[in-house]
């Protein structure tokens, strides 16, 4: 079964929060295409309504709102998601994925629509980092 990570971005506050959907929530997200309104509840955020704005697949494949279907195409693109030219009129063919969620989604995006009674930060929690005593980092080599 697949599961995946809800980045929620709350636009009062511009803040992002991750959800991890798992088990059979999972179900009700495939099939849903790009700008599709779902029920908060389905994430764990009850009384909220999410717009689902994209995602990105298991090789990091983002998905596209203009490509129909839950495939993978390799397309010609002139700008927007999965391609940022340098130049005017540079144009490139990139792989991109489809505007519906399937199995192989990883991570979807969602802005909150609609909100509910209680406040994002406590419905998503922060997930506190272990810190080692370098910091998190590798011992520098002399």
């Amino acid at each position: 079964m697949a599961d995946f990570k809800l980045v929620v971005s709350d636009p009062k506050t511009g803040k992002a929060y991750n959800v991890d959907v798992t088990g059979p929530r999972v179900n009700k997200f495939i099939g849903k295409p790009i700008g599709s309104e779902i029920d908060g509840e389905t994430a764990g955020l009850p009384g909220y309504k999410l717009i689902i704005t994209g995602g990105s697949d298991k090789d990091g494949i983002p998905m596209r709102g203009d490509i129909p279907g839950q495939v993978r195409r390799r397309v010609l693109v002139s700008g927007g998601i999965g391609y940022h030219p340098t130049e005017n009129g540079m144009r490139r063919r990139k792989l991109l994925r489809g505007d519906e969620i399937s199995a192989e989604i990883v991570q979807v995006n969602a802005t909150v629509a609609a909100y509910g009674e209680k406040p994002l930060d406590e419905l998503a929690p922060k997930k506190e980092k272990k810190e080692g005593a370098a910091g998190g980092r590798a011992p520098a080599k002399k």
